[in-house]
């Protein structure tokens, strides 16, 4: 039932991460992109900011149930403040047909990749793995073909700013996005600290989120957007090294510095990568650049965790935590931090070259 329910979260979650930026792009004007952008970029983060820490009070007095009972409330409140202001509508590929097959293709292929990662020790998970490469292959092939294809292929191939910032996007939540369930277990398991105190240790990273987004978002109007989201990947690369040094004895500041670090440059990254990928592509395809963009970084998302399932699982098994494990845990951690530090190394040259959101722009005019 939980992982039925939680399947519904994530249709209701795609729907609002598809269509949000695309809302915000199509009343914002060109030359102010990085700034709604950011702003939009740091509610994200403000809420992230907010997540662990409240998670952490209400599990500890109210118990995990507690979490569900107040996303619920507050989604309720939300959707009546959406249906009394959000009028209008900027539906600009309006009746155009939807890719019901191309869109079981992904979610199968994500799926198998996804199980097989998990499963990687037994004969199941490298079949389950190899069918998920296939499925994907078939996707791919389908989408060439599609009329209105799920993700059109053609932005990619054509088109080196979206098809640049949509893979830095992939490798950088990739590499990032597991970084606080990995802490989360480290600060509590490791350090012994209580769900509520790890939850303020880890809300210093989307702390500074919050706060360096919208002032990345305005430079990037300015400035081009590959230069300040590089610098941010550069940083972000340097955080999760220094967190391949962490073990049993480190200093809870040393990790919280390493967070803010984190949090620091993922704050430059993130802004004007959108702005990059919204600004790449003409009005008609604001929804289709912004349902990309929210598949990369889900998709990330799904990697990044996939990484951590199968560090942990080839180091210690499918084990419960308990002691015994402990230096298992943090050898796979630095396993994982140093993985992670390679792969964003990698989404550095990637964001570079992207090329120049300016010359596109005049491209697209002409």
């Amino acid at each position: 039932m939980l992982i039925v329910l939680r399947a519904f979260q994530g249709i209701g979650a795609a729907m609002i991460f598809s269509t949000g930026v695309a809302l915000l792009i199509s009343v914002s004007p060109p030359s102010a992109r990085g700034k709604v952008l950011g702003i939009n970029v740091a509610a994200v983060y403000l809420g992230l900011s907010l997540g662990p820490f409240l998670g952490g009070i209400l599990t500890q007095h109210l118990g995990w149930r507690s979490i569900f009972y107040a996303n619920g409330l507050t989604g309720v409140c939300i959707l009546c403040l959406t249906l009394l202001n959000l009028k209008g509508e900027w539906a600009d590929a309006k009746g155009d047909a939807f890719d019901f097959l191309g869109s079981i293709l992904l979610s199968v292929s994500l799926s198998l990749l996804m199980y097989g990662s998990s499963q990687l020790r037994s004969s199941l998970g490298m079949w389950s793995m190899i069918g998920g490469a296939g499925v994907l292959a078939l996707f791919v092939l389908w989408e060439r073909r599609a009329g209105k294809p799920l993700i059109d292929i053609r932005l990619f191939s054509r088109n080196t700013v979206f098809r640049f910032s949509n893979l830095a996007a992939l490798i950088n939540y990739s590499a990032t996005s597991a970084v606080t369930f990995l802490l989360s277990l480290y600060l509590q398991y490791i350090k012994g600290l209580s769900p509520q105190m790890a939850g303020v240790v880890l809300v210093s990273q989307p702390v500074f989120m919050t706060i360096v987004s919208p002032l990345a978002g305005r430079l990037s109007d300015r400035v081009e957007p590959r230069i300040i989201a590089s610098a941010g990947m550069a940083i972000t690369v340097a955080g999760l090294f220094l967190f391949t040094f962490v073990g049993s004895d480190s200093s809870l500041i040393a990790v919280t510095i390493n967070l803010i670090l984190l949090g620091f440059g993922f704050g430059l990254f993130s802004s004007p990568n959108t702005n990059a990928v919204m600004s790449s592509v003409q009005r008609e395809f604001y929804g289709v650049a912004s349902a990309t963009l929210a598949t990369m970084r889900l998709t990330g998302q799904m990697f990044s965790m996939g990484i951590v399932m199968l560090i942990v699982s080839l180091n210690i098994g499918r084990v419960q935590m308990a002691p015994e494990h402990y230096s298992g845990f943090i050898e796979s951690m630095k396993m994982i931090f140093l993985i992670f530090s390679i792969l964003c190394f990698a989404g550095i040259f990637l964001s570079l070259s992207r090329g120049k959101v300016r010359d596109n722009d005049t491209k697209e005019a002409l």
